[in-house]
């Protein structure tokens, strides 16, 4: 059975696009290993604080991380 996990720094992400997430994981699962592995694919999401994701040994946090998607970093 298989498991996805994802991390990700706290409120980055709204409800809404960790459930398209969710979906679109499963749905490349199935894509890969057919349509029996649905109903035992699952996606896990957590949520790291912010400030304590260090990339490159800079501590990121959401505002760090939602300046890199607005292309300000």
């Amino acid at each position: 059975m298989p498991l996805i996990q994802v991390k990700l720094i706290e409120e980055v992400f709204t409800p809404e696009q960790k459930r398209k997430m969710v979906e679109q994981l499963t749905e490349t699962m199935v894509a890969i290993e057919g349509e029996r592995m649905r109903p035992v694919t699952w996606v896990v999401i957590e949520e790291v604080r912010s400030g304590d994701w260090g990339i490159g040994g800079q501590a990121m946090t959401t505002g760090d991380v939602r300046a890199l998607a607005a292309g300000q970093k």
